[in-house]
């Protein structure tokens, strides 16, 4: 007797969610109808639907929690210790003839900018803050405050001459640079490492050996002063290195 089976789709009621019933049939015996047994169902977990777009779940924003060996210590390595985020400005590893080995570092807070001396024993677990950082623009200073902007959604972002320091020497509008987040605040941000700046004052009367290396003072479209070689004049763009300070090369 020959059997015949048929797959038939359907949906689960309520859910959108497909299913398929397997039928098998087979021909009556006492007549030309045939008859129909529903047999089994597939799982839901095999097939594969789309739901209406944008509503995924969202999963919960956990804080990131991190910790690391005071052992990896390095200038630039954010801590939080007591609650608070630390840069690490200084550190030196130390073994004492007796006792346990430990780790002297200088550390400023990101919050408050006091800056303290604290120990931590070699080897030991060490939070690191849950610092992030995103690119914005510096579009202008509104008195004591420089105002950040995001280019995508026009939000401003705004820090304090005192949390700006005497990184503003080397700021300029249209600039782009990383605003450090803690906690969804502002709390820092990162000059680019070389920038260009236009030299607005030298002293044309100083004259040098070029071959030799020579160089005078120039001060840049800022307010920074920077020693450039001899060739450099007013009204050039030179690049300068902003963590050290020091004439690069000219534009």
């Amino acid at each position: 007797m020959a059997q015949t089976f048929v797959s038939c789709p359907s949906y689960l009621p309520g859910t959108g969610t497909r299913m398929t019933h397997v039928v098998k049939s087979w021909p009556c015996a006492c007549s030309s109808s045939t008859r129909y047994s529903s047999l089994s169902f597939s799982p839901l977990s095999t097939f594969r639907f789309r739901g209406v777009p944008g509503t995924a779940p969202r999963r919960p924003a956990l804080p990131k929690i991190y910790a690391f060996s005071s052992n990896d210590i390095k200038v630039g390595s954010n801590v939080e210790v007591d609650g608070a985020p630390w840069r690490v400005i200084e550190f030196l590893h130390v073994k004492p003839g007796k006792g346990a080995a430990y780790v002297r570092t200088t550390m400023r807070n990101y919050v408050t900018g006091n800056t303290v001396e604290k120990t931590f024993r070699a080897g030991s677990k060490i939070e690191e803050a849950d610092i992030f950082k995103e690119t914005k623009q510096f579009t202008y200073k509104d008195g004591p405050q420089f105002v950040f902007m995001d280019l995508t959604t026009y939000e401003e972002y705004r820090l304090n001459a005192s949390d700006v320091g005497d990184k503003e020497k080397w700021l300029k509008e249209g600039m782009d640079c990383n605003l450090l987040f803690w906690k969804d605040k502002v709390i820092d941000f990162d000059l680019p490492i070389n920038v260009k700046l236009k030299v607005v004052e030298v002293d044309p009367g100083l004259r040098g050996d070029t071959a030799q290396g020579g160089s005078k003072p120039a001060t840049l479209e800022t307010g920074a002063i920077v020693n450039v070689p001899l060739f450099v004049e007013k009204g050039q763009e030179i690049v300068v290195d902003t963590r050290s300070g020091q004439y690069m090369s000219r534009v």
